[in-house]
């Protein structure tokens, strides 16, 4: 039967090129692996023509399913789930695109999308590895084509398919959705005309940060596939040497990428969760960050042996690790493991099965690749020595990949309770159960980055080295002291241990930033395009010392100062003497702050409400205006979802967000009102102080009251005295319009109290007085300090330049290399 208003095309194309995608990627698989195999140069070129026309197809392919999608979602075409899921009419356009990776399907896409991009490169450059490297590239394709593809195979499912519609998907039903169904239980001809909007987008989501992060942190993932698949051609084709030198400038991209997109995600956590930070260890950040430890490890044994010969194992099993571990993520994260753990895991779609199919497919081939040919890759006897770079390079490599190893094990703590029936708990405190390990290993690791390129390759000698490196240390020691007891660094909550190892945290920060600095100077004479290790570095000593001095120096402002005590429930991990209560109106102190809650605005097309907060300085007249904002679903479980807000200096952040809302539903107006007789000089009083009538009058001083030039209006001019010593002034009007009577009431708000000018008589004027909780109009906020944040998105923003100006140095040298081969 025919729908009206279904528009069935755009699906019907989606699907096809769906279908386009698996086969043209499966036949690119096998032509790759065809002209890989053949050792006829002819034969070898008439696959790859047949691999590089499938590999077309599978780019244009997706990108039309890109297209597809887009328009289905942006043209609000709620026949489709994917669309009805994750869009409406009231989102704004800027997020529209957002709606397309909110979803897994669509996550998938812009997984694939990048490795079409990285294909078509690799294919236009090069040429020696092309199909021994596709090979690998394109199954993956295939592999990530089977998770949209929703086909059932032999009754089993196989993807999802993000072109289905809604009523094919049993999300309408008879008890759903009544109204779109006939009396005889058939689905009505025009049920679409009853389905008003969509779900929309979560409104936490509603980010900027969600338009950029998932782009380049897919980015990152996907070109992880890169340098693995450079190692297993490797591996293939008993080449264990000359994949380095193309593999090099892919691993310091997909290293800067994905650490650049991984510190995205901790930006838009510091400016959207409430947690007060941009690290929480959550299992999903974990699952991200632990490829890139494993890739740095990489980077740096591939340095060794491109100078020395030693690591090149080690390289290989870095670089596989690298790729199974973006896939292992990739399990955790969408198999519905981390549901319980993660405010960020996806939520299990039922294909369980299909992603773990997904990891083996990779892994065991791989890691049997291997180890089959690991007697076989070229090894140095000789032991370094201890004065030596690459000696240091593979101990900093060792403790990377061992902080690696610890984060999975613990984010890992779900699956092995899954496998083994057990009931293992997370750490009561999850970031002290990894800080106090990591904060040593990163101790060690800064001191490597510092003292490293003064070393040099196979033997360094004690007085060379001694002369190099003990300038930076004298200026490093004397800066880290003098932050350390100027900077007021006393964090005492885990004991004199941790602190002590914050102070030696410092120290190793500052000497890596200072002795890399210094050795682009002195060491490379300041040719910055040699320099990219060293900036790198550099903005890795900034970032330790920005987690340090930001983390320890935390300082809550929002301590309780105005005795309005919330209670959080006992789940809730909010402090009530950390959360201040402001009263619409009302100054309260913060500190070295007087703050202010002016006003509340909402916008149509968005559910958020944002709330103004003014911070005035006490001894000064500057002040800065944060405006949080909230969400809070009534009709649900009634959780308050609440994005912060940041005052940013240069020094400091100033962060705020919203802990608690009075709910209208629980809050309605019972109270009346008590009448009182009273006349000009008499005092009335009520629970929180008392009242005086000082005088009736015709001159108003309240703006916007509606009245007419006939009208007559009277103001009782009144003054409250509240027990706090606060004092207030009320002005309640009554107004005669021909034969009707208007009260005009008057509100202090922050007495809870309503003043009503009802009626006069000869000796008197009939006052009503409320006291009602429900015009109090307050939010409940916390705030906090954090110094020298900005160390830490500096550093970030320069390790990302470091490890792309090393990819530029090193293509520009692969580049050099070929034209003298020519």
């Amino acid at each position: 039967m025919p729908f009206i208003g279904e528009q069935l095309l755009p699906g019907q194309i989606g699907t096809f090129l769906a279908v386009l995608s698996l086969v043209s990627s499966l036949l690119a698989t096998i032509a790759y692996f065809k002209a890989t195999q053949s050792a006829i140069i002819t034969e070898q070129q008439n696959w790859k023509r047949i691999a590089r026309a499938a590999y077309l197809a599978e780019i244009v392919s997706v990108i039309g399913i890109f297209a597809t999608l887009y328009i289905i979602i942006s043209s609000h075409q709620f026949e489709y789930k994917y669309a009805w899921q994750h869009s409406n009419y009231e989102l704004p356009m800027q997020y529209i695109l957002a709606c397309f990776w909110e979803g897994q399907e669509g996550s998938f896409l812009l997984w694939s999308f990048w490795h079409c991009i990285l294909g078509g490169i690799i294919i236009l450059r090069e040429k020696q590895w092309e199909a021994p490297v596709m090979t690998t590239i394109s199954f993956a394709q295939f592999a990530l084509a089977t998770m949209v593809i929703g086909i059932y195979f032999f009754n089993l499912k196989v993807g999802s398919n993000p072109f289905v519609l809604m009523r094919n998907e049993g999300m309408l039903s008879p008890e759903q959705f009544p109204i779109g169904f006939n009396p005889d239980g058939s689905l009505r001809s025009d049920y679409l005309s009853f389905i008003r909007d969509g779900n929309g987008l979560n409104p936490l989501l509603q980010n900027y940060w969600m338009t950029i992060h998932p782009p380049v942190l897919f980015l990152g993932f996907g070109s992880t596939i890169v340098p693995f698949a450079f190692a297993i051609a490797g591996l293939w084709k008993k080449d264990f040497s000359g994949w380095i030198l193309p593999a090099r400038p892919w691993a310091l991209f997909s290293a800067g990428i994905l650490g650049l997109g991984i510190m995205m995600g901790a930006a838009w956590a510091y400016e959207s969760l409430t947690f007060g930070g941009y690290w929480a260890w959550d299992p999903v950040e974990n699952a991200s960050l632990v490829p890139w430890l494993v890739a740095i490890c990489g980077i740096h044994t591939l340095i060794a042996y491109k100078h020395t010969g030693h690591s090149l194992r080690a390289a290989f099993l870095f670089f596989i690790l690298q790729f199974l571990l973006i896939i292992y993520s990739t399990f955790l994260t969408r198999s519905g493991i981390l549901g319980d753990t993660s405010v960020h895991a996806f939520t299990d779609l039922g294909m369980n099965a299909q992603l773990l199919l997904f990891l083996l497919v990779f892994v065991v081939p791989s890691l049997l690749l291997f180890g089959l040919r690991y007697k076989q890759i070229p090894t140095v006897i000789k032991e370094e020595t201890i004065s030596s770079r690459e000696f240091w390079l593979f101990v900093g490599s060792l403790l990377f990949f061992i902080s690696a190893l610890f984060i999975i094990g613990k984010t890992s703590l779900p699956v092995f309770n899954k496998i083994f029936g057990t009931k293992y708990a997370p750490a009561q405190d999850i970031e002290y159960s990894y800080n106090k390990v990591l904060i040593l290993f990163s101790f060690v690791i800064a001191i490597l980055t510092a003292i490293g390129q003064y070393l040099k390759y196979k033997q360094t000698g004690r007085n060379i080295f001694l002369k190099s490196i003990w300038l930076p240390t004298i200026i490093a020691l004397s800066i880290a002291t003098a932050i350390s007891i100027f900077g007021n660094i006393n964090y005492n909550k885990y004991g004199i241990g941790f602190l002590i190892a914050i102070h030696m945290g410092i120290f190793a920060a500052v000497f890596s930033a200072i002795a890399n600095a210094m050795y682009i100077v002195t060491g490379i004479k300041g040719k910055m395009i040699k320099a990219g290790a060293s900036i790198a570095h550099f903005g890795f000593g900034l970032t330790l010392l920005g987690i340090l001095i930001s983390s320890s120096k935390k300082e809550v402002l929002s301590w309780n100062t105005s005795g309005i005590m919330v209670n959080f429930g006992e789940e809730s991990k909010e402090n009530s003497a950390e959360n201040l209560t402001l009263v619409k109106g009302v100054a309260t102190d913060m500190g070295k702050y007087m703050v202010t809650y002016l006003g509340d605005s909402t916008h149509p097309s968005d559910p958020k409400q944002y709330f103004k907060i003014h911070f005035q300085y006490k001894n000064s007249t500057d002040g800065f205006t944060l405006y949080p904002d909230a969400f809070v679903n009534y009709k649900g479980n009634e959780q308050l979802m609440a994005n912060p807000d940041s005052k940013h200096y240069i020094h400091k952040d100033v962060f705020t967000y919203i802990t608690s809302l009075p709910n209208p539903a629980k809050n309605k107006d019972t109270a009346t009102f008590k009448e009182h007789k009273i006349k000009p000089g008499d005092t009335i009083f009520y629970s929180q102080g008392f009242l005086v009538l000082e005088g009736l009058g015709r001159q108003i001083s309240r703006k916007n009251i509606p009245t007419k030039a006939t009208d007559s209006v009277f103001a009782a001019n009144i003054t409250v005295y509240a027990k706090d010593s606060s004092k207030y002034s009320a002005e309640p009007l009554l107004i005669l319009s021909g034969n009707a009577v208007q009260p005009v009431a008057d509100t202090i708000i922050s007495q809870s109290l309503v003043l009503a000018f009802t009626g006069a008589e000869a000796d008197g004027i009939k006052l009503g007085v409320k006291e009602s909780n429900s015009i109090l109009q307050y939010v409940t906020l916390k705030a906090y300090q954090f110094p020298a944040i900005n160390l830490l998105w500096l550093g970030i923003l320069l390790m990302t330049i470091g490890f792309l100006l090393a990819s530029l140095n090193h293509i520009l040298k692969n580049r050099r290399s070929a034209m003298k081969i020519v």
